[in-house]
This record gives structure tokens, C-alpha cells and sequence, in this order.
């Protein structure tokens, strides 16, 4: 594909020249089960053309390159809401030229699961690094798809000649206006009260790229908090917290649409006293992470969530630095955590969870095999819903204008692609039309 690109843009050549047909059996359209489909890629304008169903009139007739994906799935690529690192890196740091550097590494080391675009996510910190984190995952964001280094940053080791990887769409903050009894893994000495000076300083920085803001609507203040995120046309999610069914129903009336990491860092469901667990599964305006690794949810869990949220279960990894590495020592925001085999926790607390070594692929995976949710669902909980999740602001951010179709594979949506084997391993990654991961040369 990258030879493609490269070949039309020196010929100058109009769009007949530059499609490329990915025709595969098993194909994830908006509407329905994997079928026959081809999908035309315009690879220099990184956009999906049209998509030919097997059988349509003149479905053989548009002009270009075809690779045949025999049985492999062909899917829109994974959307990760909640990743805050991947490959010994981290998205907090001191200062934003470290932090764009990490979030780069990160969304190289992610592209290889098939995740097309993340949401780079911070934990609780001193408001100096917060404000060092957005900064510089803003730069990250600005720089675009994540095919190119920035020619800004030549020189910096870790950014030129950077790999190229998944879209960073901005930053999900995570704290620090969360519950100190329900911090988790995060520093419960950076964990604070609302703060809407803090806040606005936080949005100014992410210039428009700050996507999500996750806190506890039971906190003094919060109230003002989600209508200034409201007003940005910044994504509430409500998470880190001990509020009851009514505060949590009451915040989704004054804009909160997702609930972080569902059951975790949170009251359990209970029948007399449901919490924020039972507002956000009754509430069809929330949309619910699930992070499926195998240990913060059990497999039947997610299922049920699959069953009772349905179109509004969005697959999160909650990745740390841990994701594609070793077991061993490692950090969480200031805090010391440990990968032992595939679960990560605090050094100082094995008993809590610090986020995860997940992948979006394995986390697909582990809902269909362990949860037995259909492949179909699965495959649209880590891509079109929470594509949606993030694009629902009204009006739509302007940093994020241009995404319309994000994680769907329909005519006029970004070319953000996955290309899975039989064993739900990822293929092959497209990103914006271009092949970012494709180690067997499957696409040419």
C-alpha cells in the first residue's frame, strides 16, 4: 500500500489510479454479519471509496489494484479510549517533548494489535505534569495519523525515524477529580477535590484535544466540572467513585454519556443499593468500558454487560507500560507497579489492580472465546461504539472534524483497517490507507 501512495502521488495520477481493492469472505459492514465484500481504499487520500458486496451490479468494475484476503477478517480498525502506555512507556512525564515522544512509542506498539486510534490516557499527578502530559500528548495529536515523524521534533531520538502507528485523537484524563476511596492504583496523594480553574487550565493546554475527563460526581463541585467539559465538548465519564444510582443518574442528566472501567474502582452492583453499575447499565445514554483481560472482569461478566448494555459496551485495554513487555518492575503515573505473567498491580498492594498488559486484539479475543460474545459484537464494541462514544459532542470538536465513520467500514470513513487470521491475530494494520504493520506482505 505504502508503494501504491507513493506511486500515485509522483504521477499526479487522479483517484481511478490510486484505489486499492481489499476484497475478503469476511468483511464487517455497518449493517449486519461478516460477509463477501471488497472495500476500495483511496490510499493517498486515506479514505474509503465504496464498498462492493458480493453479487452488486458492476461490483467488478471499479479500476485498481485488488488483494484477496481469502478468509481473513477484514474489520475496522480497534479505537482504544483508555491507554496509558505500551512498550516500557508511559503517557505522564515532566515534560511535553518526553511525553510526545512516549505517546509515538505507544501508538507504534499499539498499531501492531490492530488499534488504529487511542486516546492517550493520564492518571492522577501533580498539576505541573498534568499539564507537561496534555501538552505534549496535544503535540502528538497534531502531528496527524501517526505515518510520518514530525519534522518538528528532528533530532529528538525518539521521534525521528519514529515507527508509524495509530492516530493519537487526544487525551482522556483521568483524575485527578476522583474519589480518594476509590483511587485504585492511582496516588492517592495527587487525587483532589473539583477544580475548575485547574480544569480550564487543562482544556487551554489540549487546545480542542482533550477528549474525556474521568471523575466522581459525588465530589462538591463536580457539578460545574461536567458542564465545563459539557460546554468544550469534552466526553464526562464518570468513574473512580462511590456515588449511588441516584448521583450517578443525575450526572448522566447533566451530560455524563460513559462510566470508566465498569465495576472497577467502583461500589459493586448490589440489589438493594445498584450504584453507578446499575445507572449505567439502565441508562441507554451511557456507553460502559469493560476492560477484558481476564482479570478485572470475570467472562461472564462481560457477557452479561454484552447482553444488557449491548450496542453501548466499548472494549477498553486500560494498557500500561507493561503491554509488550517482560514481567517485571515498571511505573504507573509516580507509583511502582509489577507485570506477574499477564496481570499488572502496585508493587506496594499485590491485591490491586494497576491497569493491564492488554492488547485490543487479545481483548477482542478473550470476548469471544471466554465471554462467548459473538464476533460481530466484539468486533464493534473495540471500534465503531467507541468511535461513537467520543464523536457524540454536539458540535463535534474540530480536531476531530474529518473523522465522520471513524471505526466503520463505509464509503466517505478514514481507511483505518484490520486484517485478522483465524485466531483473531492481527494481519495487518491500515491506518489513513497506508499499511503501518503488515509483516508478511500480505497487502503488497
Amino acid at each position: 500500500m505504502n508503494r501504491d501512495a507513493a506511486r500515485v502521488g509522483a504521477a499526479g495520477a487522479g483517484t481511478e489510479g490510486r484505489l486499492l481493492g481489499l476484497a475478503g469472505s469476511r468483511v464487517l459492514l455497518p449493517d449486519g454479519p461478516l460477509r463477501a465484500a471488497t472495500v476500495w481504499v483511496d490510499v493517498a487520500g486515506g479514505t474509503i471509496v465504496s464498498v462492493s458486496r458480493a453479487g452488486d451490479r458492476g461490483s467488478d468494475a471499479t479500476p485498481g489494484r485488488v488483494v484477496a484476503l481469502g478468509d481473513h477478517v477484514l474489520a475496522p480498525g480497534y479505537v482504544d479510549v483508555h491507554v496509558h502506555g505500551g512498550a516500557g512507556r508511559q503517557v505522564n512525564a515532566a515534560r511535553a517533548d518526553d511525553v510526545e515522544a512516549a505517546v509515538g512509542e505507544i501508538a507504534a506498539f499499539h498499531a501492531r494489535h490492530g488499534t488504529t486510534s487511542l486516546v492517550a490516557t493520564t492518571v492522577s499527578d501533580r498539576p505541573e505534569r498534568l499539564c507537561a502530559s496534555v501538552e505534549g500528548v496535544a503535540r502528538a495529536a497534531r502531528r496527524g495519523p501517526g505515518l510520518d515523524p514530525a519534522p518538528r521534533m528532528a533530532g529528538h531520538p525518539a521521534i525521528e525515524g519514529a515507527a508509524p502507528g495509530s492516530r493519537v485523537l487526544g487525551c482522556h484524563l483521568e483524575g485527578p477529580f476522583i474519589s480518594p476511596a476509590r483511587a485504585g492504583a492511582q496516588d492517592p496523594d495527587q487525587v483532589r477535590r473539583p477544580d475548575p480553574a485547574e480544569l480550564a487550565r487543562l482544556l487551554e493546554l489540549g487546545g480542542g484535544t482533550v477528549r474525556m475527563v474521568t471523575l466522581a460526581p459525588e465530589l462538591d463541585g463536580a457539578d460545574a466540572l461536567i458542564a465545563e467539559c459539557v460546554d468544550a465538548g469534552v466526553v464526562v465519564s464518570l468513574g473512580h467513585s462511590d456515588a449511588g444510582y441516584g448521583c450517578a443518574s443525575a450526572a448522566f442528566d447533566a451530560g455524563a454519556s460513559h462510566v470508566t472501567h465498569l465495576f472497577d474502582a467502583m461500589a459493586p452492583l448490589h440489589h438493594r443499593a445498584p450504584g453507578l453499575v446499575g445507572a449505567a447499565l439502565s441508562d441507554g445514554r451511557a456507553t460502559v468500558e469493560i476492560i477484558c483481560d481476564l482479570h478485572h472482569v470475570h467472562p461472564a461478566i462481560v457477557g452479561i454487560v454484552a447482553a444488557a448494555a449491548g450496542d453501548r459496551m466499548v472494549l477498553v485495554t486500560d494498557a500500561t507500560a507493561a503491554a509488550g513487555m517482560p514481567p517485571g518492575p515498571l511505573a504507573l503515573g509516580r507509583l511502582d507497579a509489577v507485570l506477574s505473567g499477564t496481570k499488572v498491580t502496585l508493587a506496594s498492594d499485590p491485591g490491586t489492580l494497576a491497569g493491564s498488559a492488554l492488547t485490543m486484539d487479545a481483548a477482542v479475543r478473550h470476548a469471544v472465546r471466554e465471554a462467548r460474545v459473538p464476533l460481530e459484537e466484539a468486533l464493534r464494541a473495540a471500534s465503531d461504539i467507541p468511535a461513537r462514544a467520543l464523536l457524540r459532542c454536539s458540535p463535534v470538536p474540530t480536531t476531530l472534524t474529518g473523522l465522520s465513520g471513524l471505526g466503520t467500514i463505509a464509503p466517505g470513513a478514514p481507511a483505518d483497517l484490520v486484517v485478522l487470521d483465524d485466531e483473531l491475530e492481527t494481519v495487518a494494520t491500515v491506518v489513513a490507507g497506508r499499511a503501518v504493520f503488515d509483516p508478511t506482505d500480505l497487502l503488497g
